[in-house]
């Protein structure tokens, strides 16, 4: 027999491998470390869910559901989506999925030709320029800079679509940077996306962790509805992230081409999880907005000191990461977030995980108790110290100073 790797698919070779599991991987074989690496909320479950999900077991739910998902469960999400982003869609309309990763999956299958691409904002999550290339597409990066607040103009769209493009994946808040886009932004970039008749996927699963202002989706500006696959779950919001619960919104006959490869590729998402769902949407938003509150003052906490530092940082809209530079160091991004977990114990992303376009930046998540962000910035502080001139490592004041003034 020859070498194993010589049957593999030329595409699955080439994939690349998770920057974020890298150094989450290597965290966990140390002691005494603190993660900002990985995006997860630090709550369990709320009680009501959890309960709604083990009454369902012990009333016998346990069969296949409808492939597109329980018809209740559709329902809900209806009315949620009416009241989140002012769109209303009929159940036929709505897809359950095993989480937003493969609503996104199912999404690129059903729309893409060989060859087809798409526009990705970049910094952008690493599994988007991949799932494009496992649906045969070809994913086309926008820089995003910085002192833009991580947005892109419709200028900058306009000269990035060519004669293949076939539609722009929007995230908004953006992981990593955090970055929102307002109505009046979506809606100058809607009219370069019709003016090229683009469709487009909109990623909004931290859509209820928006801090400033009201929630704005692409989906809800006039005659974006018919051209938009909104992808969403549970994750993020409700603190769900191992229920693997996600959904994607959109035309009839797009959602019923994801159904189809759906239907072969996992038959439906389980059932008594979906029952824990309906329980969210129905009677837990007092339980997100408690723990968006919980977000908002540990993301004031983190930029405030991170930029006490030196590390330059902008203020988030939504989402729970924070995107700081480290271009005052002379660092890579990648030997930065080495370092500062060798000497420190600190975990972090490097910004080139997210795309050429991250490079200079670390991605921290603040979806960790107050006590380890302190104690994290505390470490940061120390290492920062022994690199930029004029910074002193190990001031203890910075940590609990900043958390007074959230």
């Amino acid at each position: 027999m020859k070498n194993p790797e010589s049957y593999l698919s030329e595409t699955a070779a080439r994939l690349r491998p998770s920057g974020i599991r890298k150094f989450f991987d290597l965290a966990s074989n140390m002691e005494d470390v603190i993660s900002l690496g990985v995006g997860e909320p630090d709550f369990v479950t709320p009680w009501g869910i959890r309960e709604a999900a083990i009454a369902s077991l012990e009333e016998g739910y346990t069969s296949y559901t409808a492939n597109a998902g329980l018809i209740e469960l559709r329902r809900e999400i209806s009315a949620y989506l009416q009241k989140k982003i002012g769109v209303k869609y009929d159940a036929g309309q709505i897809l359950v999925t095993i989480g937003a990763s493969q609503a996104l999956d199912l999404a690129f299958r059903a729309m893409l030709n060989p060859g087809d691409e798409v526009l990705i904002i970049e910094p952008a999550f690493v599994s988007y320029a991949a799932l494009v290339t496992l649906a045969g597409g070809k994913p086309v990066t926008i820089p995003a800079p910085a002192e833009n607040g991580f947005k892109i103009t419709p200028e900058q769209l306009e000269s990035a679509i060519g004669r293949r493009t076939k539609g722009i994946l929007i995230c908004s808040p953006n992981n990593p940077t955090g970055t929102c886009f307002n109505k009046e932004e979506l809606a100058a970039l809607a009219e370069v996306i019709e003016k090229h008749d683009l469709i487009v996927f909109s990623d909004e699963i931290y859509g209820e962790l928006t801090y400033d202002g009201e929630y704005a989706s692409i989906a809800a500006i006039g005659g974006m509805k018919e051209r938009t696959i909104v992808i969403s779950g549970f994750s993020k919001a409700f603190a769900m992230t191992g229920w693997r619960l996600g959904y994607a919104a959109g035309p009839k006959p797009w959602i019923q081409a994801m159904l189809k490869i759906h239907q072969y590729a996992a038959m439906c998402a389980p059932h008594m999880l979906q029952h824990g769902a309906i329980e969210a949407l129905r009677n837990h938003e007092e339980d997100v907005k408690k723990m968006r509150d919980s977000y908002r003052r540990r993301r004031n906490y983190l930029v405030a000191a991170l930029n006490k530092i030196g590390l330059d940082c902008h203020m988030p809209g939504g989402a729970f990461y924070v995107f700081p530079s480290i271009q005052k160091t002379g660092l890579t991004s990648e030997a930065f977030a080495e370092e500062l977990l060798k000497k420190e114990k600190v975990a972090v992303v490097p910004g080139n995980a997210f795309g050429e376009s991250g490079e200079g930046y670390i991605r921290c998540s603040y979806a960790t108790s107050m006590e380890q962000l302190q104690e994290a910035i505390r470490r940061i502080e120390r290492f920062v110290g022994t690199l930029l001139p004029g910074k002193k490592g190990g001031n203890e004041g910075t940590a609990k100073a900043e958390y007074m003034n959230v």
